[in-house]
């Protein structure tokens, strides 16, 4: 099942917590170039708020990205045709070439946002923290860099001539020069910060943070700290989303699957969510129905669509059922007629028709998808320059698992409570990475996980203990894989010396920190 060998030599260990959509298309791909008024009404802060204010039907310029984690890749879709176009990539394949002292290349492919002006990609990597300025009509970097600790998410300023990323291992936000590259300067905004997103005018950046239960407002000309809206349903908030009219903004708490849905003109809380596990990406898109929001849920593989109310209480419209498993990065088409998808345990994004609220079709991207953008009018139609495939054809498998009761841990429990335990193997630089996450087991507790093969044979994984929660948000190990499913055994309370190095090892991650447990390991971070 396993080649000694390479458990031997390259076994490593990580475990963290916590119009028709038919119709647009035909009309799109006779439209090979717009006018410049329809240039001209894409053209605003649409990287801030999640969406573009007006309607732009899909074309073959537009481009749909996603930023892959384990290849070090940015996805690139023509979402006229729906086609993964190919590649551009930023760094060697998860383990391999990276564990070199002598690697200066990007690890982490995780953020992303693009320029009002449409014509500029950044690039975050969480663990080289670096940020890569993208053409995105040739597909190549203009500029790297180097940022402050576990940078995150970030937003271009109005004009274009700044990015701001959120330094989620320190307490600022880094400001980069988005033209030539380097940083003009940092923002002290509390610990953690996580994302940073604008009001539509670009006077005002809010920022979520995974270590303080607030959204902080910054004025972006000065610089300074002007608010503090308190009340979030958790400390920790992976993600943000601001709605196109700047009127809203909700910050999604992945640890606790909530939603705080914010009043942005009262600067105040107006309801929490209950969402569910691995609540992931929100964002909003205004149809011929209304105004919506969508809300990725990764322990349920649902994306959830809610009808935006005056009242500021959003009501659940509808549960979409994804094609993949563990929905992330999500973003509008211009038009508001798709939504676009990462399946972060499938390698895929799903194509969503926002009138009939199903999946239409699903797109192969590179390895383990997290931010998702659909830019509109980003490259020439027809263009795949400088692409690549590095990080595609390489599906993942999502293989059976058993807890240490013997009953099935990869079924969706009732009560939207999402799996017990899944894993998910796939390949990287000639070996497998088995990613394991488990939900609700026994807190604090270490166990112990076997590959199954067909005649229950057991030969041991990797063993990781839980937080105080019964919690393992994620669990990785290489090796050769051949087994046919995954199963736990308990070995009891984690010892205080155990306990002692998870939290100390958490701390390193994530400084000021409410989780109790992991077991830290740069390479990954789960917390989007």
């Amino acid at each position: 099942m396993f080649s000694a060998r390479r458990i031997a030599g390259a076994a490593a260990v990580l475990a963290g917590l916590g119009v028709t959509a038919s119709g647009a298309v035909a009309a799109a791909q006779d439209q090979q170039a717009r006018p410049a008024a329809s240039r001209a009404a894409v053209a605003t802060p649409a990287s801030a708020t999640g969406a573009t204010s007006a309607a732009v039907p899909v074309s073959g310029r537009d481009r749909v990205y996603t930023a892959d984690q384990t290849s070090n890749t940015v996805s690139v879709i023509d979402p006229s045709t729906n086609r993964t176009l190919g590649t551009i990539a930023l760094g060697a394949q998860r383990l391999g070439a990276a564990l070199s002292p002598q690697y200066t290349d990007n690890v982490g492919v995780h953020g992303l946002a693009y320029s009002p002006d449409h014509k500029r990609l950044a690039v975050v990597s969480v663990t080289s923290n670096t940020v890569d300025i993208i053409d995105t009509a040739t597909n190549t970097v203009l500029s790297q860099t180097d940022v402050g600790r576990a940078s995150h998410e970030g937003v271009f300023t109005a004009d274009g001539k700044q990015f701001w990323v959120a330094d989620r291992g320190r307490d600022t936000l880094t400001v980069v020069d988005a033209v030539h590259g380097g940083v003009l300067g940092t923002v002290k905004v509390g610990a953690g910060p996580s994302k940073v997103v604008l009001s539509p005018d670009g006077k005002l950046a809010y920022v979520n943070h995974i270590s303080e239960p607030e959204i902080t407002v910054v004025d972006v000309e000065k610089r300074t700290v002007v608010d503090h809206i308190t009340g979030l349903g958790d400390t920790f908030s992976s993600d943000e989303s601001i709605s196109p009219d700047g009127t809203e903004l909700w910050a999604a708490h992945k640890r606790v699957g909530k939603t705080s849905v914010v009043d942005l003109v009262h600067r105040k809380v107006t309801t929490v969510l209950n969402s569910g596990p691995d609540t992931n990406h929100p964002n909003f898109a205004t149809t011929k129905a209304g105004s919506f929001a969508y809300l990725t849920v990764g322990g349920l593989d649902e994306t959830l669509v809610y009808r935006r109310t005056a009242d500021g209480v959003p009501k659940l419209v509808t549960r979409i059922h994804d094609h993949g498993h563990a929905p992330h990065g999500i973003w509008p088409s211009g038009d508001g007629s798709r939504l676009y998808v990462g399946m972060e345990k499938s390698d895929a994004v799903d194509v969503i028709d926002t009138a009939t609220n199903r999946v239409v079709d699903t797109v192969g991207v590179g390895q383990e998808p997290q931010a998702l953008v659909y830019v509109s009018d980003a490259a020439p139609a027809g263009s795949a320059a400088h692409l690549g495939r590095q990080g595609l054809g390489g599906s993942p498998r999502n293989v059976p698992t058993t807890l240490p009761d013997g009953t099935a841990g990869e079924t969706m429990r009732r009560g939207n409570k999402g799996r017990s335990l899944e894993a998910t193997i796939r390949p990287v630089s000639g070996l497998d990475m088995i990613q394991i996450q488990a939900r609700d087991l026994e807190p604090t507790t270490t166990y112990q996980a076997y590959s199954v093969d067909a005649r229950h044979h057991r030969i041991p994984v990797v063993s990781f203990t839980t937080d105080s929660s019964g919690n393992a948000a994620q669990v990785l190990a290489f090796a050769d894989f051949t087994g046919k499913s995954i199963s736990l055994e308990s070995k009891g309370k984690a010892s205080q010396q155990t306990l002692a190095q998870a939290a100390a090892a958490t701390a390193a991650m994530h400084p000021g920190s409410d989780s109790s447990v992991a077991t830290a390991d740069l390479l990954y971070c789960d917390c989007c």
